[in-house]
């Protein structure tokens, strides 16, 4: 009897070219008035939606693809500055939040210059020049996906601000990322390390949005000998210390 079983890395991978003509079709038609005909101001926030989601879609894709790889015990390393994991991050956050941003962020060539271009968005950026440029050798899109899945739940959860630091020590790398919302009964700390994970109605919101996402992020740490730590409390943020051995 033949074997039926369909992996779901498969599908997942199939996925990939329907949603890649669907962000082009949608771009074609928003850049390209003069070939398809001009829109109306409602039609062109429609396809902005659209081409918003068909990369939310992607990332999904490739974050799905990135735990299957994991899984399987797959490592893809190379060498990359902080600098470059951390400006990506927030690029791929604020593409989604406020594109403006995304593409100050692209044209900024320092340190300094990008601390100026998030902070009105209440991004803080807190790294040590030295740390800021130095060379890591790691797998970086299991490193990136870590990253931005802690701080665009820190963005969610928010009142003001969301701070991302790091620090380079006993041969491990440390990142943080903290934010100043409503935070997380140490009472559920370990539950919202779980698939699915909710909790009662006054943070369901937050644990809701915590939980898959974190689960994720445990997969991925586990596969780089990493580990993650909560420190939260209700009403005084949450903060999440990532440390990833070099």
């Amino acid at each position: 009897m033949p074997d039926t079983t369909i992996k779901t890395e498969i599908l997942i991978h199939d996925l990939k070219v329907p949603i890649s003509v669907i962000d082009a079709g949608a771009k074609s038609l928003l850049n390209r008035q003069g070939s398809y005909g001009p829109l109306t101001d409602k039609q062109i926030k429609v396809l902005k939606r659209i081409i918003r989601n068909t990369l939310i879609t992607q990332r999904l894709v490739n974050d799905v693809m990135e735990l299957g790889r994991s899984r399987e015990g797959v490592m893809i390393t190379s060498d990359f500055p902080i600098s470059v994991l951390v400006t990506s991050v927030l690029m791929e956050i604020f593409d989604l939040s406020d594109p403006a941003v995304a593409e100050d962020i692209r044209k900024i060539k320092t340190y300094n210059e990008l601390v100026q271009a998030v902070q009105a968005s209440g991004a803080r950026l807190s790294f040590d020049p030295k740390v800021w440029k130095t060379m890591v050798h790691l797998d970086e899109a299991k490193v990136r996906q870590v990253l931005r899945n802690l701080a665009t739940n820190a963005f969610k959860h928010r009142s003001s601000f969301v701070e991302i630091s790091g620090s380079i020590e006993e041969n491990q790398l440390t990142l943080k990322v903290k934010d100043d919302g409503r935070g997380i009964s140490p009472a559920d700390h370990q539950r919202i390390f779980e698939t699915y994970f909710t909790t009662g109605s006054s943070i369901e919101t937050a644990i809701q949005s915590h939980g898959l996402g974190l689960a994720g992020v445990m997969v991925l740490l586990k596969d780089m000998g990493g580990t993650l730590r909560l420190s939260s409390d209700n009403g005084k943020g949450a903060e999440f210390i990532v440390k990833i051995p070099l």
